[in-house]
């Protein structure tokens, strides 16, 4: 199993979200999920002064397998975008939880944060998938 950073939460259908401490939460999926998803070939993110809903689909990733929308773990306005994941989307694959990060919001109310997984919880519920 890979291993899971503790600084982040997560959603139960796997996307992370880092809080950065200026009031932003930058986004990504697990490196679990694109394990499942297999070689991303294309990502569609949100623009830039889009606004995002917690729990609402917000972007999509593609592999040769399958097209996955990625949901906000927290609702606010989008203020960066890894433009890189364009030309490279496999760096998903590759570092899931560094450079292959999607997107970064503004927080409206970063008590959403509280209904987000904590690591070891998230731990539990991929092991919970795995039986």
């Amino acid at each position: 199993m890979s291993e899971i950073p503790g600084d982040l939460k997560f959603m139960k259908s796997h996307e992370w979200a880092r809080v950065e401490g200026d009031g932003k939460v930058t986004v990504g999926i697990s490196d679990h999920a694109q394990g499942l998803l297999g070689d991303l070939v294309y990502v569609d993110l949100p623009d830039v002064g889009d606004r995002v809903e917690a729990g609402n689909a917000c972007a999509v990733v593609e592999s040769v397998k399958a097209a996955s929308d990625v949901y906000a773990p927290i609702s606010g306005a989008i203020v960066a975008v890894n433009t890189a994941l364009a030309d490279k989307p496999e760096t998903i694959n590759e570092d899931a939880y560094g450079e292959g990060w999607l997107f970064v919001v503004e927080v409206d109310d970063a008590d959403q944060l509280n209904d987000l997984l904590a690591p070891d919880d998230y731990a539990e519920l991929l092991e919970d998938d795995d039986h």
